[in-house]
């Protein structure tokens, strides 16, 4: 008894025993009350974080990530989305080590999509039940703000009930400095020639040593946290994405998602902000990432599983985690709909970026709701706001 009540002040006070034989038990406990406190929805600090990623085994994190997700989500429903990839152009100067599907100016496959190119794409989504185009391309060193609003407006003249989740927050500031105006000018002239909500792509991981080398011209952290910002106060609905399994570090990871939980704590009351938190692994096929850092592993299904359970525990106030079966399949991706994911994404009629990095697994309509049953979930089609439709 005496050696439990000396134990329990040991914990509360919060500092480690000296006696070596309590030590692991002293971890053990650590750990556990880390994991009730992120149950219970209070924000883990950095320390806590990388604490529970590296010491919590993974039922562990499975079971207090799904005791969060079924907090925010009682009920049995797995959410998903019919929508379309469409790439403006595939003309970049970011000069991402990671991206096989850029293509310099003056490259025969160089192209930028027509007009006729987007109705038949668009067509055969709305034939499919589908309403909205994930809209995203490369950092085409000359196309101004011009072009992307009068396609918005020539998109939505054709179809007036398209939805667009377009761009994202390297593309913003690419184009407000060739502008030379402001994150919000930017945004506001896109909203008014149609913009719906921006995705959070070009996050891959929110740390400036890794960006240096991975992404050399793509924003900085900071570039990215402030367009999001900007978004959040014009009452765009975002959703933030994380690329890991590089050349990132455990704590850079973690701090990835303390920048995303601290951005939404500043949204607008009465503003989504980050509706999702989607991660995804790298995908290194033929990558120059890949060659140059002499990549060798890939990330495992049980490396995801735990990366998603930590992010549903560091992401309180950011509603809804995607398991992304495009790039991790349907098994590991139906093991994270019990680990706090609550989305299944799209079926992703169209995508040319990370399938020709390695990413080769398909689903159609029927296939994802039949992938979400299997896992003992109900299948609910949604919109980019998670508002429930129909399926046709």
């Amino acid at each position: 008894m005496i050696g439990s009540i000396c134990f329990h002040s040991i914990i509360i006070r919060g500092t480690k025993p000296t006696n070596s034989l309590l030590l692991p038990q002293y971890e053990i406990m650590a750990h556990l009350l880390l994991l009730q406190k992120a149950i219970k929805g209070f924000p883990l600090t950095l320390d806590e974080g990388v604490t529970l990623y590296t010491k919590a085994s993974t039922a562990e994190l499975m079971f207090a990530a799904n005791q969060v997700r079924n907090r925010l989500h009682p009920n049995k429903k797995v959410t998903w989305l019919i929508d379309r990839n469409v790439n403006y152009t595939n003309i970049c100067v970011s000069g991402c080590q990671f991206c096989n599907f850029y293509r310099g100016a003056n490259h025969k496959e160089a192209y930028i999509t027509t007009i006729e190119q987007y109705k038949q794409k668009i067509d055969e989504l709305f034939a499919r039940g589908g309403e909205q185009l994930l809209f995203q391309g490369g950092m085409h060193p000359k196309l101004g703000l011009d072009f992307y609003t009068g396609l918005f407006r020539e998109l939505k003249s054709l179809y007036p009930t398209l939805k667009l989740h377009a761009l994202g927050p390297p593309e913003v500031v690419h184009i407000s400095q060739l502008e030379g105006i402001s994150y919000h000018e930017t945004l506001v002239k896109l909203i008014e020639s149609g913009l719906d909500s921006l995705p959070g792509a070009g996050a891959e991981i929110l740390a400036d040593r890794v960006r240096a080398s991975i992404s050399r011209n793509k924003c900085t952290v900071q570039q990215w946290l402030d367009v999001m910002r900007e978004a959040h106060k014009l009452g765009l609905t975002t959703s933030a994405t994380m690329m890991f399994g590089h050349i990132e570090t455990v704590e850079e990871r973690i701090q990835h998602l303390i920048y995303i939980r601290e951005v939404q704590v500043e949204k607008p009351i009465g503003a989504a902000g980050f509706i999702s938190f989607i991660p995804w692994p790298f995908q290194s096929e033929g990558t120059a990432l890949q060659k140059l850092h002499h990549l060798t592993h890939s990330v495992s299904g049980e490396e995801y599983v735990r990366l998603l359970a930590i992010s549903r525990l560091m992401l309180p106030n950011v509603p809804n985690i995607q398991a992304s079966w495009l790039t991790v399949g349907k098994d590991t991706a139906q093991l994270c709909l019990h680990a706090g994911a609550n989305d299944f994404g799209s079926i992703m009629i169209e995508e040319n970026v990370v399938s020709v990095a390695g990413a080769n697994y398909k689903f159609d309509e029927v296939d994802i709701q039949h992938a979400i049953r299997e896992a003992g979930f109900e299948p609910q089609l949604r919109n980019q706001k998670f508002q429930a439709l129909l399926y046709p």
